[in-house]
């Protein structure tokens, strides 16, 4: 917690997220990690150092009314740290009116900015399926229910639920990225194990693919004479701004690096954050700043633009000096 000098105020919280992920890190850089498996793939490392080095300096001037909370926040990646922080009453505890959060962007130029009013990120959910056969001899399929098959035609059949079965001005991503059966050539399983990830921006349509993949699966499932097992976990809510806040984050960017490098209008992004947690809990707002032409996030070759350390802080630094104006 850093206090202003200006006078009594109210607190707003600014937050950095903390975590690896395990992915084998192909950037060759002399900084690359040297754990194994163990990855800074999305940023986090550089979202950290942006806040302490506002720390330093907003400790330094004290140019604000109120008080700023420095929330460091682990388990980002599909732990719910943030969720996880909410439940335990930071909020509360740090008495917190505002709360502010920010993510790097490659592809976005250095020096630019990317926001917009209302859902800026998807809802995440989780699904793990089981098509449940008969296995056997992979020479004698006629005598099995093979769920490999089954399972592809489930694959290819959850797909219509985005192609022919939502409105195409609506946003749903829906992608099975597991695939588990036989370790052997000449075996028919038993069961195969898909799982996968649903992605939205409104509501509705949560509870739509929740309903509508287990229908779909059981349907097809059953129409071969398998069945199928359904688990279903709702994650991350949609990341969503808050008017007023969004307005200062997008004044504080502006100020920083020009009205004309700070897109106001960002279309929403399919990717998630538990940041979401959090401003379901408060009011504020969630901006993109940019990694230059690097590789793209959770990609093994994804490197942190240092150039773009110098613009977080200055973001943060402008952001404080503009929500709690002496």
């Amino acid at each position: 917690m850093i206090q202003g000098e200006g006078g009594e105020g109210p607190t707003i919280g600014l937050r950095a997220d903390m975590d690896a992920l395990p992915i084998l890190e192909a950037s060759n850089k002399p900084w690359s990690s040297k754990a194994p498996g163990k990855m800074h793939g999305c940023g986090h490392d550089g979202h950290t150092a942006m806040l302490l080095g506002a720390a330093k300096y907003l400790a330094n001037t004290r140019n604000f009314k109120g008080s700023v909370a420095l929330i460091f926040q682990p388990a980002e990646e599909g732990a719910l740290g943030g969720q996880k922080m909410v439940q335990e009453g930071i909020m509360d505890r740090f008495d917190i009116s505002q709360v502010f959060g920010m993510h790097n962007s490659p592809g976005m130029e250095i020096g630019k900015f990317g926001i917009c009013h209302g859902a800026i990120m998807a809802a995440l959910d989780e699904f793990d399926l089981v098509v449940k056969g008969r296995g056997g001899h992979a020479a004698k399929p006629h005598e099995t229910i093979d769920p490999v098959v089954i399972a592809a035609q489930i694959i290819l059949g959850l797909q219509t639920l985005v192609s022919r079965n939502t409105s195409p001005l609506e946003s749903l991503v829906i992608s099975v990225t597991k695939f588990s059966a036989a370790q052997a050539y000449n075996v028919i399983p038993d069961q195969v194990e898909l799982a996968g990830s649903v992605r939205t921006l409104v509501p509705s349509l949560r509870d739509f693919a929740e309903r509508r993949i287990l229908a779909v699966a059981q349907g097809i499932a059953r129409g071969f004479g398998a069945d199928v097992e359904l688990r279903y976990r709702r994650q991350d809510p949609v990341t969503f701004n808050h008017t007023e806040g969004t307005n200062l984050a997008i004044k504080a960017a502006s100020n920083l690096v020009g009205s004309a490098s700070v897109d106001d209008k960002m279309k929403p992004r399919m990717g998630s954050e538990d940041f979401a947690y959090m401003l379901e809990a408060r009011p504020g707002a969630f901006i993109f700043l940019g990694n230059g032409s690097t590789a793209g996030l959770h990609h093994p070759a994804y490197d942190f633009n240092d150039r773009a350390l110098a613009y977080g802080i200055g973001y943060w630094v402008s952001l404080v000096e503009t929500v709690l104006a002496r």
